[in-house]
């Protein structure tokens, strides 16, 4: 991809997402002139980490930096110097989950980013229902449990910014958003009987969704591809940018993009679909469970 089709404006390009794009074409350039991290960061008067900080699209760009890095890397041609530039102050903007940053931490907001911004989400979750799927009743039981200290207002926040993520299966650019639960997250109570009910008929109106491929892992098959816990792959219309998946610990994440490493994921994700009930068997089973409550 070039610089000037990477600056205009993409279906689904967030300010996470160009800020990724913006970095891995610093990193190109910076390796196709033989310029060390460390040289490069000399030229910015900043640390090698902070150039790979930057290369990875884990911080912020000022447009003074990138400047220079682009004279270093030997830029000169103004049209593509313009749109780097812009695609900086782009990848800049502050996107709105910035607002919840009292209640949202700063290795999830990466996630949010990445997932306001994907063209394609394909999850495995083990315990709970996906954050995209979940009420408000089920999702107050969810970060209760988590948060037993928290206060009121703390609560309404974590809920109210769930709930303003799950905008993006309501709007025009909803990405193809492919979830196995596990049975045990559908059996799993969170917030009492009747939050439960009303979790699984969300669930059973989001099966009709057309964007939506909702699936369970039943009991039934026992062991199951995905030894490792939940996980999530996050696919982009940027051809320049690699999937990423995201691995959710307590404290923190990890964004894998190795493309060796994703493809490993991405084959689990096949096996899961192979092995979990088909959509129409699915919504039997959320009836089946509407059933015994």
């Amino acid at each position: 991809m070039s610089a000037d089709q990477s600056a205009g404006t993409q279906p689904g390009g967030g300010s996470m997402v160009r800020r990724i794009l913006l970095g891995s074409q610093l990193r190109r350039l910076r390796e196709s002139r033989g310029v060390t991290r460390e040289d490069a960061g000399y030229s910015i008067r900043a640390s090698e980490s902070k150039i790979s900080r930057m290369e990875l699209g884990r911080v912020s760009f000022k447009e003074r930096d990138v400047a220079d890095l682009l004279t270093l890397y030997g830029v000169t041609e103004q049209a593509e110097r313009d749109a780097l530039l812009g695609l900086a102050r782009e990848a800049n903007v502050t996107g709105w989950w910035h607002s919840y940053g009292d209640v949202l931490p700063g290795w999830f907001q990466t996630y949010v980013g990445l997932e306001e911004s994907a063209s394609a989400l394909s999850t495995f979750e083990v315990q709970f229902v996906h954050g995209l799927l979940q009420t408000e009743e089920y999702a107050r039981g969810v970060v209760l449990l988590g948060q037993p200290n928290a206060s009121q207002d703390e609560v309404a926040r974590r809920v109210d910014l769930r709930m303003r993520r799950q905008k993006i299966l309501a709007g025009d650019r909803c990405p193809g958003f492919t979830v196995v639960h596990d049975e045990a997250a559908l059996r799993r109570p969170f917030g009492g009987r009747a939050a439960m009910r009303g979790q699984l008929e969300r669930l059973l109106e989001m099966s009709d969704h057309p964007g939506v491929d909702l699936r369970v892992m039943p009991f039934a098959r026992g062991g199951h591809a995905a030894e490792s816990g939940a996980f999530t792959v996050l696919g982009f219309p940027e051809s320049d940018l690699p999937d990423v998946v995201y691995l959710e610990q307590l404290t923190s994440a990890l964004y894998i993009d190795k493309r060796d490493e994703v493809a490993q994921y991405v084959r689990v994700m096949d096996r899961l679909l192979a092995d979990s009930l088909t959509p129409e068997a699915t919504r039997d089973l959320l009836r089946s469970l509407l059933r015994e409550l």
